[in-house]
Formats: structure tokens, C-alpha cells, sequence
């Protein structure tokens, strides 16, 4: 999970550890291909707007990535009003800010394969 706020970050990964799930979080997007190569999760969530590479950049490395590229990804965004397409960067979903817990592990259970 990469958001550059702390908060979000803290938030989400308690509401998902709490459902059981295990979660790697970093806020610094530089790192988080290297992250998911050497985690190899089964989901990644994203922030769109961030200090460095945007999510959908991030999403477009992964999504072309040989060992990384079926891996789902959601793109969490408070920026969905301003044209933006973000699923032609490959996203499996996208989560508009803010949001409820509910609909994350809505959006997290469904892309999920157990």
C-alpha cells in the first residue's frame, strides 16, 4: 500500500490487518516496485497524487512488469473530477477519497483471489 499520508496509511492498514490481511505500507513511491517484487502481495492499493511518480505511472510499471503484471491494483484518487482517466493505466478499480472502510474491503475482498 503507498499513500504519502501517514494517517491514511495507518488508517488503512489497521482496517485491513483487522480482516485479517497483511499489509506492507511505504509513502515513498520510489520504492514500492521494489517492495512488491520482493513481497510479491496479492493486491496492491495506490494513492494517485503523490510526491514522485503519480499512481497511475506506478500502476502502468506494475501492470508491464514480468513478475508483477496480474497483480490487482487499486487506485485510491480525491482528484476523479478533474478528467482524469485512471483506467487507462490498467487499475483493476478505483477508489474515489474520501472513503468508507466498507467500501475498501468491498473493493479488496472482490479483486482478491483466495
Amino acid at each position: 500500500m503507498l499513500d504519502d499520508n501517514q494517517d491514511i496509511l495507518d488508517i488503512m492498514k489497521e482496517a485491513l490487518s483487522y480482516e485479517k490481511f497483511e499489509v506492507k505500507i511505504t509513502s515513498d513511491s520510489e520504492e514500492i516496485i521494489g517492495i512488491a517484487k520482493a513481497y510479491q502481495p496479492d493486491l496492491v492499493i495506490l494513492d494517485y497524487k503523490l510526491n514522485g511518480p503519480h499512481g497511475d505511472d506506478i500502476c502502468r510499471k506494475i501492470k508491464t512488469h514480468n513478475l508483477l503484471y496480474d497483480t490487482p491494483v487499486i487506485i485510491c484518487s480525491a482528484y476523479l473530477d478533474n478528467n482524469i482517466n485512471l483506467l487507462t493505466c490498467g487499475c483493476d478499480a478505483i477508489i474515489a477519497k474520501p472513503f468508507g472502510l466498507e467500501e475498501l474491503l468491498d473493493k479488496v475482498n472482490g479483486l482478491i483471489v483466495v
